[in-house]
């Protein structure tokens, strides 16, 4: 029972990621859902991107906001608000990544990790 509370939340609080990045207007919204992988570290990976590091730190601030305001839950860990170009927030059962659109298409994460079931979002 206790395990089906955790992934219940996990994809609650990927819907909440992508509630957060579609208020910012953040480009091509996939939600990976790596429960079924055996080398998964995590439940779930929300990815976008925006064509400024501006807007990245924007994305990932409502992100936290909408987050924070369901469920009282900062991030566990955050990398890269300094530059903006690839910000990372570590909710442990879901980690989101919010790139630069030109960092996106150079680390290509949707492609390292192709058994993943991708669900693709519009974009608000």
């Amino acid at each position: 029972m206790v395990k089906n509370k955790a992934i219940n939340e996990s994809a609650y609080i990927s819907e909440l990621a992508i509630h957060g990045i579609q208020e910012k207007k953040g480009n091509d919204i996939v939600r990976l859902d790596l429960r079924n992988l055996h080398s998964s570290v995590t439940d779930y990976f929300v990815i976008c991107h925006a064509d400024s590091a501006t807007q990245v730190k924007a994305i990932a601030n409502s992100i936290e906001e909408e987050v924070y305001k369901a469920l009282k839950q900062d991030p566990w860990r955050k990398e890269g608000l300094e530059y903006g170009e690839w910000i990372l927030l570590d909710y442990i059962n879901v980690v989101i990544h919010v790139f630069r659109t030109d960092k996106r298409e150079y680390y290509g994460v949707e492609e390292l990790w192709g058994d993943a079931e991708i669900k693709s979002y519009k974009s608000a």
